[in-house]
């Protein structure tokens, strides 16, 4: 298994020559299919603003809703690729493992604590999260940041406060709650798999291929070309998974899952597949959880506080990106469970 002080297996010492080019070839079509997809959503999107027919009705929710998502989310992605490539570019060494405990334990503290300082939400992690892979840190680690940093996010905490206060227990479930799932999910979701089966096959070919990024030589030709590249990489599939989540939130029926809001256990499922359609930004959920205050128990509402911040459709769609199918099911099954315990301890002990 990978550490903070071993580099990525088979990494060269210097560049290769996609390193150089801002955009291998391979990936163009990608971007530009990402492209030509928001520019037909938002054209369907002008195209049906004045029809009232109930099947074009359809068609706009659908596109209104994908376009939200994509645009709630495309900021954090891009300020997520930007800190990336300081973490793999201007970061020393040096500094790096000064700074990350050789310890494994106290290790993915640090790695979920360090959202405490990154106001970046779930989404704009998974490049944070592929910088950090390209500096040697485990996947074990990587799940350990992904999946607390956008709980313990300052904004995502400050605006959690402002919506339910301490209220119920919600904040500190949300808080203390998370950070725990993150630390058991790092462990199982590597548990008895070769490090080398965690990852992506493309992404662990390029591990093996892009060189040590972080080496001497022309910093802002390389940070440039490696924005271009989890551009080209990252944004097709924030495209789909916003694409996914708008068509999903139109061809299922809300009233159906808030129905189940008030029993102690319905209630948390209910909420659970609520949380994994809508794919709401993790720095602004509290807010959408606020109106279902009515309807839902508190302990419904912090699993989907919980929950929503580590697992939903575009999250899905860029952890695969990095990690391979096996290790989304296990962080997928992990968080599901643990959220589960949380949603119906938090019920049972504020009934």
């Amino acid at each position: 298994m990978m550490t903070a002080h071993t580099p990525v297996p088979g990494s060269a010492p210097g560049g290769t020559p996609t390193d150089r080019g801002l955009l291998s070839r391979a990936r163009l079509p990608y971007l530009g299919l990402a492209l030509g997809i928001v520019l037909a959503l938002l054209s369907l999107r002008a195209m049906t603003s004045g029809i009232a027919s109930p099947s074009w009705q359809a068609l706009r929710d659908a596109v209104t809703l994908s376009s939200s998502v994509l645009l709630e989310s495309f900021p954090f992605v891009v300020v997520g690729i930007a800190i990336s490539v300081l973490v793999r570019v201007w970061v020393s060494s040096a500094l790096f493992d000064r700074l990350i405990p050789s310890n494994r334990a106290l290790r993915r503290i640090v790695m979920s604590l360090v959202g405490t300082f990154l106001p970046v939400c779930e989404c704009g992690n998974v490049p944070l999260a592929r910088g950090f892979l390209s500096r040697g840190m485990s996947v074990g680690d990587v799940v350990a940041f992904t999946l607390a940093a956008p709980l313990l996010n300052p904004v995502t905490i400050i605006t959690t406060y402002q919506a339910f206060g301490t209220q119920n227990g919600i904040l500190w479930g949300r808080v203390l709650g998370g950070f725990i799932i993150a630390q058991i999910a790092a462990i199982l979701v590597t548990w008895r798999i070769r490090p080398e089966a965690l990852l992506a096959p493309r992404f662990a070919q390029a591990c093996q291929t892009q060189g040590a990024e972080n080496a001497d030589g022309d910093r802002i030709g390389r940070s440039l070309a490696i924005f271009a590249r989890e551009s080209a990489t990252l944004l097709p599939a924030l495209v789909l998974g916003s694409m996914l989540a708008g068509l999903i939130q139109v061809g299922v029926r809300r009233d159906v899952l808030t129905a189940l809001g008030h029993d102690p256990v319905l209630s948390v499922l209910a909420i659970l597949a609520l949380a994994f359609i809508v794919s709401i930004c993790s720095s602004v959920d509290a807010f959408f959880a606020l109106a279902l205050a009515s309807v839902f128990l508190p302990g419904a509402l912090t699993a989907f506080l919980v929950f929503g911040a580590m697992v939903d459709i575009k999250m899905i769609a860029l952890l695969r990106t990095t990690l391979s199918g096996r290790a989304v099911a296990r962080i997928v099954a992990v968080v599901t469970l643990c959220c589960v315990i949380l949603g119906l301890g938090v019920n049972y002990l504020a009934a």
